[in-house]
């Protein structure tokens, strides 16, 4: 089958390696997994991080969306000719590939699978975030990243839950999409958002993370979910007497079980994936999807997408 592998040459001028098709056998499932045929797949700008220094044999790939052409032997997940939305710890930019069948949700007719393919890591990371921060309504949230995947995810459902929510963007094009999705102010740089906040959900670290840091409420709460300036943060202890007194801040990881549906049950990620689907249904969720593109372009969106110039997420079609 083919599969998008890394090549070993550098991507021009943006620091990791390009992808390239190569024939690979076809993966075999394992106990508790699922072969799932592969129609669509989205990219996600960390993937870019770890080709930076891809692991030998690693092929990338953690959001899929396709039909099942071989169920579980064990008899769970979803049946053959089941259209289904994964989470594979790897390996989905190819014509197939195995998903344990506790990290697959079913879609309905109504859910294309472009749009199911943008909802995994983003989709996950933004509910299992939210969850982590609890109660929402009347809250004054601060969200850094905002005009990322998780970025729309985030602002959309926290300002459904009651959320007074500022996002930080750097473009007024994007800017006005958060708006329409829920977002109660705008501002274009983190020094510009007034606060103070309830909660800050940060996600850019560096120089950033101190500024977010300082429009916090006395006992705010500030969960640390990324880093995307890939630079560390310099904090100082003195500072938090400016305004932030005795405040919260959190580490937080998506495939933290504890985030999870049904903390402390297994980190499968198919309930969690379910409830998106869910909601998409409803109209309550919108895949915000920049970039459509057959996947003989992925090399190119990657570069695209490490350089900030899509919105949202990056969906990849599979063809033969």
């Amino acid at each position: 089958m083919k599969a998008l592998t890394p090549t070993g040459r550098p991507a021009a001028a943006v620091g990791f390696a390009e992808v390239g098709f190569a024939e690979v056998d076809q993966p075999r499932p394992g106990p508790g997994e699922a072969l799932v045929k592969v129609e669509a797949f989205s990219v996600n700008r960390g993937e870019t991080f770890q080709l930076e220094a891809p692991k030998p044999g690693w092929r990338p790939g953690k959001d899929i969306a396709g039909l099942v052409v071989q169920a579980a032997a064990d008899g769970s997940g979803p049946a053959v000719c089941r259209r289904v939305v994964g989470h594979p710890p790897a390996g989905g930019w190819a014509e197939y590939v195995c998903v344990p069948t506790d990290s697959l949700a079913e879609l309905p007719d109504s859910l294309d699978s472009v749009r199911a393919a943008a909802l995994p890591l983003a989709g996950l990371t933004a509910l299992r975030l939210l969850r982590t921060a609890g109660a929402l309504a009347g809250r004054r949230v601060l969200l850094t990243g905002a005009s990322g995947g998780v970025g729309h995810y985030v602002t959309e459902l926290a300002s459904a839950a009651g959320a007074e929510v500022t996002a930080v963007t750097a473009s007024a094009e994007r800017g006005r999409r958060l708006t329409e999705l829920g977002a109660a102010a705008v501002v274009h740089e983190i020094g510009a958002a007034r606060g103070p906040y309830d909660l800050v959900l940060e996600s850019t670290g560096g120089a950033g993370l101190p500024v977010a840091l300082s429009r916090l409420a006395r006992r705010g709460t500030l969960i640390w979910f990324g880093q995307a300036s890939r630079t560390p943060a310099t904090l100082d202890f003195f500072d938090f007497f400016k305004g932030p007194e005795s405040a919260t801040l959190r580490h937080f990881h998506y495939a933290d079980s504890e985030a999870g549906h049904g903390a402390g049950r297994g980190v499968g990620y198919g309930a969690d994936l379910a409830t998106l689907v869910r909601l998409v249904g409803e109209g309550r969720l919108t895949p915000e999807i920049g970039r459509i593109a057959p996947w003989a372009e992925t090399a190119a969106v990657l570069t695209d997408l490490r350089e900030r110039r899509i919105r949202g997420k990056a969906v990849l079609t599979v063809s033969a």
